[in-house]
């Protein structure tokens, strides 16, 4: 069962090889059709049949609503009467004066567990070479889920040309990223507002990864690295109660390991060979690409918006101390 259940793009063929492809600068209602975002969240009571033969009073439960496609009439979730939707033509329609007017442009949109969550991806036209012609573009992700995993979130995310590898460009706090909750109604405008602040961060994030691209890194340090950032979640490590030390996932170590010895992709470029851009880069070409998934699509979720996503910012820290 694939998780990405429609989806559009432009370029390359994306990490799962689903999609339908466009040529570039494509206007934002040609993107909703071949993204399978041409539809809306419409909702209606919760009502259930009261009694146990089936054949009793139909009642209304006043405090939830259903929210379903308006497409197939496919049921998304049950939520609060108070939760704000998030349509998919606002996801799409946020980028429009950005790719008309702010040389942004589109690279990939879809919908993922048949629409329950959406998402869209442009490339903000920022981008960094480091030695060796690793270059490194920016993005900007906005995504939104209507069953409560996924405040709306929009997010500055940096792409490796040579490997795909994604990162959130977070620094500090919040920067790089604005969360919309859905009790709250989104405003595009105020976001973009809030974004506008982060926007300085691209010079931030390029500085920090110039200067982990310089510091060289000894093998036991890369061990050492990887064992900390690649330990299982202490709620779920089979150790004991009194073990202040959350368990190693040892596979993800060794795999990690040799992604950062010469087997990633672009692990043997100057910037990347024996320093801790590589060490980054070997964990984020892990996620992405390598964990342990129910399919390619899974992966995908997890590495942007789940324990993938913890995993690379938890590695993105463990470097920065490097050169602290």
């Amino acid at each position: 069962m694939h998780l990405v259940q429609s989806m559009a793009y432009v370029g390359e063929r994306p990490w799962h090889g689903l999609g339908n492809q466009l040529s570039p600068r494509q206007p934002i209602e040609v993107w909703a059709k071949q993204a399978g975002m041409d539809w809306q969240i419409e909702s209606a009571d919760v009502r259930f049949v009261a009694g146990n033969d089936g054949l009793g009073a139909i009642c209304a439960y006043p405090d939830q609503k259903v929210l379903y496609r308006s497409d197939t009439k496919a049921p998304l979730s049950v939520v609060s009467s108070r939760y704000q939707v998030v349509q998919p033509r606002e996801i799409l329609g946020f980028y429009r004066d950005l790719t008309e007017i702010g040389g942004y442009e589109l690279e990939t949109a879809g919908v993922l567990r048949e629409g329950r969550k959406l998402w869209a991806l442009a490339r903000t036209g920022q981008s960094a070479t480091l030695k060796g012609r690793d270059e490194v573009n920016g993005y900007l992700l906005l995504a939104t889920a209507c069953d409560g995993t996924l405040a709306t979130t929009a997010q500055f995310t940096s792409v490796r040309v040579v490997c795909n590898n994604t990162l959130q460009i977070a620094l500090g706090e919040s920067a790089g990223a604005v969360k919309v909750s859905h009790r709250s109604q989104f405003d595009a405008q105020a976001v973009k507002k809030q974004l506008g602040v982060a926007i300085s961060s691209w010079d931030e994030f390029m500085y920090r990864m110039k200067a982990l691209s310089e510091r060289k890194v000894k093998q036991e340090t890369a061990h050492e690295y990887f064992r900390r950032v690649l330990a299982y979640p202490s709620n779920t490590a089979n150790t004991a109660k009194d073990s202040p030390v959350a368990a190693t996932n040892e596979r993800a170590v060794k795999a990690a390991t040799e992604l950062f010895s010469g087997r990633g992709k672009g692990s043997d470029l100057a910037s990347a060979s024996g320093t801790a851009w590589g060490l980054v880069n070997a964990v984020t070409e892990f996620v992405d690409h390598q964990r342990r998934a129910r399919s390619d699509d899974h992966r995908l979720d997890a590495a942007w918006f789940g324990a993938g996503a913890t995993t690379k910012q938890k590695a993105w820290d463990e470097a920065l101390q490097l050169v602290a």
